[in-house]
């Protein structure tokens, strides 16, 4: 029995009656409030005067055609989720049509099944069927409560309500230590495959050979030391959520397996030639800009459009300082428990010198600092005094500097220097407390030149 939308409109654009109203008769039969247009300038008419969840969009019309139509609503209604519909199918049209911000595509002629899946997979799920994320509410599974009251959060917000109820890949993209594996959670705690496996893969912790193994599995014999057969992440992951970190350390040979997998629904273990039928949702991560990787060639185009049909930017701290407030008071009650340090709070002054600090490291570093804070003092109010060296000297760094401007990356590398000082160039610990992984902190480490430190 398919679910009902009833809080969904979508607009239907082709210029055949017989396709159009066969499209608006079965989103109807299902609960969706429909507006027809027969060409692209009724269709940009309709899109000025209403409000639509989705577009179900023909390429070939007269006059404005349907790529430029698609054009249209990325430029100007981001939020609205585009499928394309066409008779006249080839790699080159859907690339363009995905590259565009497509959501995904009909061919023509297209079964009832097939329009009522993809329907399901773009339109938000009804009021009170899943969580309320800035309420932490939760629709199914243990989702992380998302912090923050800022604009740019409710933005974020907005983005994973509108991702969680589809199927379609999703890229996150951030500074370390944003959140982007919350983020990831809390997508998949929203959908309708909560109750399944969440499979979350660190893709710069594997070497190559290894990750290849943990992903697909192997057969018996396939390697040496593959004694016996094992089964990969992707067969752990079947119905559930796969979730890449930081994918641009992926190797093109990956990235084309990858591929494969995401395009075929299927792939096969190491060292076997039978096809696995598959069924995920693939949630990807990256802090690096993955389209001046593409220009780089070190990240392959084809993939960059596969993965970022719905794509999720997250603020750096920096940019939301409004929200560290209310991140100190959910890590005091967080880590206070713990310790039993219940009754610790911070002073308005201590949480002015903790704003006014960059956090290189982001929210993960904040709540490294509060937990910190928490275990080596034992006073009731934490005052800026109580706080690490680090922040307070920076603090005073700023107020002794104000006329003389910092760029990030300057700020980047000397607090990475401190902290490298202060752990005694011991990396890994380092690399705790910056709340980034050993890889990252070396390449950081290269390109401010501190090997020569």
């Amino acid at each position: 029995m398919p679910r009902k939308h009833q809080q969904s409109q979508v607009l239907v654009v082709d210029d055949e009656a017989v396709v159009r109203n066969g499209i608006g008769r079965v989103l109807e039969r299902n609960g969706v409030r429909v507006k027809l247009a027969e060409d692209g300038e009724r269709a940009v008419e309709a899109l000025r005067g209403d409000s639509f969840c989705a577009v179900l969009l023909d390429i070939k019309m007269p006059g404005m055609d349907g790529i430029a139509v698609l054009r249209h609503v990325r430029s100007n209604y981001p939020d609205t989720m585009v499928v394309m519909i066409t008779g006249y199918p080839t790699m080159e049209s859907a690339i363009e049509c995905l590259k565009l911000g497509a959501a995904d595509y009909l061919v023509k002629p297209f079964r009832v099944e097939d329009l009522e899946s993809i329907l399901f997979n773009i339109l938000p799920v009804p009021k009170g069927r899943n969580g309320d994320l800035e309420n932490g509410r939760r629709g199914g599974g243990d989702v992380p409560q998302m912090v923050g009251k800022s604009p740019a959060m409710r933005n974020v917000y907005t983005r994973i309500r509108r991702a969680a109820p589809s199927d379609s890949t999703v890229l996150i993209s951030g500074e370390s230590g944003t959140g982007k594996e919350l983020v990831a959670r809390a997508i998949h705690g929203m959908s309708l495959r909560a109750d399944r496996e969440f499979v979350p893969v660190d893709c710069s912790a594997l070497v190559e050979s290894l990750l290849e193994s943990e992903l697909f599995g192997h057969v018996k014999g396939s390697f040496t030391g593959a004694y016996q057969t094992k089964h990969g992440l992707f067969e752990l992951a079947d119905n559930g959520t796969f979730f890449f970190d930081e994918i641009s350390n992926l190797s093109l040979n990956i990235q084309a397996k990858l591929l494969r997998v995401i395009q075929e629904r299927e792939f096969m273990k190491i060292g076997s030639q039978k096809r696995v039928k598959l069924n995920i949702r693939i949630i990807a991560s990256t802090n690096r800009d993955l389209r001046e990787a593409v220009k780089q060639g070190t990240f392959r185009e084809d993939l960059f459009y596969r993965l970022s049909v719905i794509p999720i930017p997250l603020p750096p701290l920096r940019d939301r300082t409004e929200d560290i407030p209310l991140l100190v008071e959910h890590f005091i009650r967080k880590h206070g428990k713990k310790g039993r340090r219940e009754n610790q709070r911070m002073s308005e002054r201590a949480v002015e010198v903790l704003c006014a600090y960059p956090w290189p490291g982001n929210v993960r570093e904040l709540e490294h600092a509060v937990e910190r804070i928490l275990i080596m003092e034992d006073c009731e109010v934490i005052e800026p005094k109580h706080l690490p060296a680090f922040i307070t000297r920076s603090q005073g760094e700023f107020d002794a500097f104000s006329e003389e401007v910092h760029t990030l990356e300057e700020l980047e590398k000397r607090y990475i220097r401190f902290v490298l000082h202060r752990t005694k160039g011991r990396r890994q610990e380092a690399a705790r407390i910056l709340g980034i992984n050993r890889k990252t902190l070396t390449l950081k480490i290269r390109k401010h030149g501190l090997l020569l430190l």
